[in-house]
């Protein structure tokens, strides 16, 4: 399968490891693509590079699926969709792993579930800044996963989005999307041509061929590239040159192992013999395809293909009779593809309702000022404290003093910059919360020891900044308590230790920290 690069969130120290095994997905080497994730997996995991192992593992995911390993690609698509929340990244990357889990499970037949993590990923897109690279990849998975479902216009609509938004000079990935997107017209062709419509079915293939030839003559190495080109060939009658590139091609994609490349060429090879009267080889040729086929699609093509070689070589009622069942099966098949459409609909107008509701309650729990959780949320969260977790309380010195000399306005702009230094200090497992007037706490999943080291450092940046800034002669320093939770602990009695610890910071001269 030709697959399209995975520009996800910064690369990680150890970028280079993953975008090669990306650059072999790209060009259909899969079986090298395995290896090459084995090698940047091992030595990410020992570094701890998080985010180089992730883009690696997207990589292998590629490579599992297009080897018919639905099975394992999908361990690794749940893993990554897991793994959101802890390596959180900008929507068009979440947009773009929901859609690779999408384009997994349906080729499982799980449909429903497939339908709803489309869904998903659209409603992150259409929020999504629509310039660069990340949403030129997510784009391009939604296109793959609506592929899959028979959705060809909405596949068609996204990867035109991807291109329309691809802004790199790499003619490795612009080639991997447009050689893509060319693949999908030959498999829109071939299926309009089973339900009759042979004029917009001959429309696309002309487009395919245009690109698929273009990047060939620029060199481009993707073996699946000519193998759609062959398809085209064969289907344009064009059979000597269809010929010369399955001979080409197919012994080294067999050896090789990789059945999508395979699997098209032996498609390409029977309808190029089939066209010149060799019944049996083409026979041969579509059997040996099917036998590749992963998906219940690509198996419905051969085993119509097969049905017009036999209407042909044993002309006659049984073999007309067989091929008409088929047709009416592939027709009604067509027509399963409005009810996904009404499907996707629908499940699009869940995640709206869902992300509404999530709105709602994040305005609920959110303080208008600063955009930090408020009182309720603190209430919320005290109870939920596990032991090993810390509670952090802040107080700003001297508060009323600023708002007194300074004015109200002023006093509002330093809560907004501690606010901002308190999200920066927050990863996906710390809550910040103002819950009154000056006081702020901070909700930690870390030790006592490194909780310490966290409140310091945000006490040493807010003491070093130059306030003057923001109004000449302001100063502006925080006294904090934090308290570790014990085991068994009521939310309660943490605040009050913390609390307590948080006077005697005050008590004590303020600009610090009191802890055990």
């Amino acid at each position: 399968m030709n697959r399209l690069p995975v520009l996800v969130s910064p690369y990680g120290a150890f970028a280079n490891l993953a975008l090669h095994v990306h650059d072999l997905t790209i060009r259909g080497h899969h079986t090298e693509t395995l290896l090459a994730a084995d090698e940047a997996e091992a030595i990410t995991l020992v570094l701890g590079d998080r985010r180089t192992h992730r883009v690696s593992r997207l990589g292998r995911m590629y490579a599992l699926s297009a080897l018919g390993r639905l099975d394992e690609a999908l361990v690794i698509a749940e893993e990554l969709t897991g793994e959101r929340t802890a390596v959180r990244g900008p929507r068009a990357t979440d947009a773009k792993i929901l859609a690779d889990t999408a384009e997994v499970l349906i080729n499982l037949g799980r449909i429903d579930d497939g339908l709803h993590y489309v869904a998903r990923a659209m409603a992150l897109l259409d929020v999504a800044p629509r310039k660069g690279l990340r949403y030129f990849s997510a784009m391009s998975s939604l296109g793959e996963a609506a592929r899959g479902a028979e959705l060809f216009e909405l596949a068609d609509d996204a990867m035109r989005r991807g291109l329309e938004s691809f802004e790199s000079p790499d003619d490795l990935y612009r080639s991997a999307a447009e050689l893509t997107q060319a693949e999908l017209w030959v498999e829109w062709a071939l299926r309009l041509a089973q339900v009759g419509r042979g004029e917009e079915a001959a429309a696309l293939i002309d487009k395919s061929v245009a690109v698929l030839e273009f990047w060939i003559d620029q060199g481009i190495d993707s073996p699946v590239g000519v193998a759609v080109l062959a398809v085209c060939h064969a289907r344009t009658g064009r059979l000597a040159e269809a010929l010369g590139l399955v001979a080409e091609l197919l012994p080294r994609m067999r050896d090789a192992g990789q059945q999508h490349e395979a699997r098209l060429l032996h498609l390409a090879h029977g309808m190029a013999l089939r066209a010149t009267g060799e019944w049996r080889a083409a026979r041969r040729e579509f059997r040996a395809g099917l036998e590749l086929a992963v998906l219940r699609s690509q198996r419905l093509l051969f085993q119509y293909e097969l049905a017009m070689t036999a209407v042909l070589e044993f002309p006659g009622d049984a073999t007309q009779a067989v091929l008409e069942s088929l047709r009416s099966h592939v027709e009604a098949l067509w027509q399963l593809r409005l009810d996904r459409r009404t499907m996707l609909r629908q499940a699009y107008r869940r995640v709206e309702l869902e992300a509404a509701r999530t709105t709602a309650d994040l305005a609920a729990t959110s303080d208008a000022l600063t955009g930090l959780g408020n009182r309720r949320m603190f209430d919320r969260r005290i109870d939920t404290v596990a032991d090993g977790g810390c509670l952090l309380l802040i107080d700003v010195d001297r508060f009323k003093d600023i708002n007194d000399h300074f004015s109200h306005g002023v006093g509002d702009r330093v809560l907004g910059e501690i606010a901002a230094v308190l999200r920066a200090h927050c990863r996906h497992d710390k809550v910040a919360i103002r819950f009154g007037g000056d006081e702020f706490a901070l909700f930690l999943t870390t030790g006592e020891d490194q909780a310490r080291q966290i409140a310091e450092r945000i006490r040493r940046v807010i003491s070093a900044r130059d306030w003057s800034t923001v109004a000449p002669g302001l100063t502006v320093t925080l006294s904090m308590g934090l308290a570790a939770c014990r085991s068994g602990e009521p939310g309660r009695d943490l605040y009050d230790r913390a609390d307590a610890r948080l006077y005697t910071a005050k008590r004590a001269g303020r600009n610090q920290l009191a802890a055990a």
